[in-house]
Formats: C-alpha cells, structure tokens, sequence
C-alpha cells in the first residue's frame, strides 16, 4: 500500500489567473507515492493554472514508504490521495471520518511480473509457485489473489522494492505497478510478462481523492472546484502536452526520468487506467455504488471486513458522474 510522507511542493501561478489568485482557497493534498506519471494530472493542474482558474491555491506533499496516512490527515491535509479503495474502507472500519470523492483510476496498476518463456503468462499459473510479495501488499490485492485463484501464504516471498533478486532468477516473480517496475526490468534487457490484476476482475479503484466527512458538509463546493480541477488537470495531462506536469514531476523527483514519465503516461493510456469502465460514461472520477458493493463483499468474503460494515460510509457520488472531462 502506497503511504505519505510530508515533503512539501509549494508552486504559485498567480501570473496564469489575474486576480483570481487574490481570492484563491488554500489547499493541501497529499499523494501516495514519490511525484511520478501516476501523479501526472495533479501536477498539470498546479504547472498550468487550473487549480488557480478554480480558485484553489494547491500545496502538494509527496507521498512515500512508511509513513502512516491518518497522522498526516489530523488536521494537517485537506485532501489526500488513496492508492486502493481498501483505505476508505479500513478509513470506516477504524472510525475515521474521510471520504472518498472521485476515484481517477478506474483500474488499479497493481501487476505480478514473471519472466517470458516459464509459462507463467496468466495469473491462474501462479497457484502455488513462490511470489515476492511487500508487507503492505499482503493485506490488500494479496487478498484478492488467495480469494480468486487460490493462491496460499506458502508462497510468499520478501519483496524489498529492488528488481535485482528478480534479474538474478529466471523462475522469479514480483509484485509491481504497471508503469514501474517493469519499465526497469525492460530497461536491464528482459521483456516480462505483466499481469494486470484489475484485468482478471480485481474491482478496486485507484487514485482515489479523499477528504473529510466534515469538509463534504461544510464546504462542498471547495471539494467540487478541487475534484473539477484535478480531473482537469488529468484530461490535459493525457491528451494534452504533458510537459508542464512533467517538469514539476521531475522538480519534486530528481530520480524521475523523460523515458520512464513517458511510458507511465503510455501504459495508462495502452490499459485504460483512467478512461475505461464507468469513466466511458461517467466521465473521469467516476464511482458507482455497485462496484463499492462489489469490492466491499469480495474482500467481507475473504474475512477483510465484517458483514454489516456499513461500506457506503467509505464514499460519496455527490462530486462525480457528471460526464466531464471525457471529451476527445
């Protein structure tokens, strides 16, 4: 599961919005990961002025390892991103008023990665076979894997984000993100087989804007203008010139690269991550109530969660579905 980590950007585009600026809501929003092509149309929407042209003065604080999500949003964030609709819920099972908004990814980019020519080319292949699996992952889509193919704790492997014990063993195979850990291993010389679990019915969302019960009711249309601007920011980053949101990526990353953006936006284009299911219809952000419902009795199910969590709890459709930013 991706974390956050407070290491604030602060960038100001009061030049892109005349007096707008002047009358700006402050906001804070913290990502769940390192600024990377998965972060893309937040950082669009700060490096281009829509965040400002909404009205919202934007503080983003990276996210990263090992840092705990509730901490930081005492208080100290007005949104913050989650990686997997299994935050909003364990938000409800632990009594935390948050909220998820908009879910940008209709697809989760969790993969497993296998080497070719092992015929480990699906995902039912793996039943039994040792898979290097990271602590977090253990508890969110490793649930998914044991409920739908059977896959057993027996076959967990430490995973300590590092592709060089995959490299060093022909028979290996990881956990990774789409735009990630395979574009590193493409770029030591091996073409591996990535296995999209959103694709064989793994119904989490992704990207997933949150804020508090409190700010939905006090103020829903600050939570209106920022879920606007960032699905915005999203359309201009993939269908527009991505290179303003780049720059600020790269600003806030040094360790991200023009090749590895450049195939992050590529992968999320080529499997649909933002524009695919209810997005065709709904526009991006789009949630419905079914597939909550789908995700949440899936994992109750799998002994995730109790039967009567009361799982509406965990979102609200209030602030999508508008059939916006869909428009190619």
């Amino acid at each position: 599961m991706r974390v956050l980590i407070g290491v604030v950007l602060w960038v100001a585009t009061h030049s892109a919005v005349g007096s707008l600026a002047v009358a700006a809501d402050t906001v804070s929003f913290g990502t769940d990961w390192k600024a990377e092509a998965e972060h893309g149309g937040y950082y669009q929407a700060i490096a281009t002025g829509i965040y400002q042209r909404h009205g919202l003065e934007v503080t983003l604080r990276q996210g990263g390892p090992q840092v705990n999500h509730a901490q930081l949003l005492a208080g100290r964030l007005d949104f913050n991103l989650a990686p997997n609709s299994f935050v909003p819920l364990n938000f409800v099972s632990e009594s935390i008023p948050m909220v998820a908004v908009a879910a940008i990814f209709q697809k989760d980019p969790s993969v497993l990665v296998a080497h070719p020519g092992q015929g480990n080319d699906a995902l039912s292949a793996l039943k039994g076979k040792p898979i290097m699996i990271g602590s977090d992952t253990r508890i969110t889509s490793w649930v998914f894997l044991k409920s739908k193919f059977g896959y057993t704790d027996e076959q967990l492997r430490p995973y300590t984000f590092s592709v060089a014990p995959f490299l060093a063993d022909p028979k290996a195979i990881q956990q990774g993100y789409l735009s990630s850990e395979p574009f590193t291993i493409e770029s030591q010389g091996v073409k591996p087989v990535v296995l999209l679990l959103a694709d064989a019915g793994y119904s989490s969302y992704g990207s997933l804007i949150q804020t508090s019960d409190k700010r939905v009711l006090e103020n829903p249309d600050l939570v209106q203008r920022f879920v606007d601007a960032s699905i915005e920011g999203w359309y201009s980053y993939l269908y527009g010139d991505p290179a303003p949101g780049n720059m600020l990526i790269k600003h806030d990353n040094p360790e991200m690269t023009d090749a590895l953006l450049a195939y992050g936006i590529a992968k999320i284009k080529e499997y649909g991550i933002v524009d695919s299911g209810d997005a065709k219809t709904n526009g991006i952000g789009a949630m419905t109530e079914a597939r909550w419902r789908d995700f949440f009795e899936t994992m109750a199910k799998a002994g995730v969660y109790p039967d009567n969590l009361d799982f509406h709890k965990a979102f609200t459709l209030q602030f999508v579905n508008k059939k916006a930013g869909m428009e190619r």
